[in-house]
């Protein structure tokens, strides 16, 4: 019998903790639920069961749910994440960021109770930025396709907590309604 690999770095199989201890997205960001396939720095398949749980289908559309598609080249990316991610040096001081979208391709609506198989290919990697093409299958059908690209950069917390004092000040705008003015005067204090 062989023993099981503890590092979700090198594993051909990633359930959910692995998943969460390679990519910082948590709920409801968190849009992958398990690997199946993994060829290192080449090829990943992933998989994220649609729920009517979601966050999103409060909205699009009451009565006739969708996952946006958006979300669905999220997922996509998040899968080149977990690709690219561990080869990174010093990953957990660093972030993978959407650089552009091309081609994108909605082909089927996909549905709560849907599985999204999504597989996502390696065009071009530097340690800085790649280039994926990733596709998103429901039934074997093609869902959705995309070519992804993305940068490795920084991570830097946000400032939260700002004292008012410390926020920048809001440029009133040359058509501003009282509304706008009130508002503004509302959420930044002079």
């Amino acid at each position: 019998m062989q023993a099981e690999n503890p590092n979700p770095e090198t594993k051909q199989v990633l359930e959910i903790t692995d998943i969460m201890a390679i990519l910082p997205h948590r709920y409801p960001f968190l849009l992958i639920d398990r690997v199946i396939e993994i060829t290192r720095m080449k090829r990943i398949v992933a998989i994220k069961n649609v729920t009517i749980n979601e966050p999103f289908f409060t909205g699009h559309f009451p009565g006739y749910p969708i996952m946006p598609g958006v979300l669905v080249v999220e997922a996509m990316a998040q899968a080149g994440g977990l690709l690219l991610l561990p080869e990174t040096p010093d990953r957990d001081k660093k972030l993978m960021v959407f650089t552009g979208i091309e081609r994108a391709k909605f082909r089927k609506p996909i549905a709560p109770g849907d599985q999204l198989r999504l597989e996502v290919e390696v065009m071009n990697w530097r340690v800085s930025a790649a280039r994926l093409e990733g596709k998103a299958f429901v039934d074997g059908k093609l869902a959705c396709e995309a070519v992804i690209l993305c940068a490795v950069v920084p991570r830097v917390p946000p400032e939260v907590n700002r004292a008012p004092e410390q926020a920048p000040p809001v440029p009133p705008a040359a058509t501003e309604s009282p509304v706008e003015s009130a508002v503004l005067e509302a959420v930044v204090p002079e």
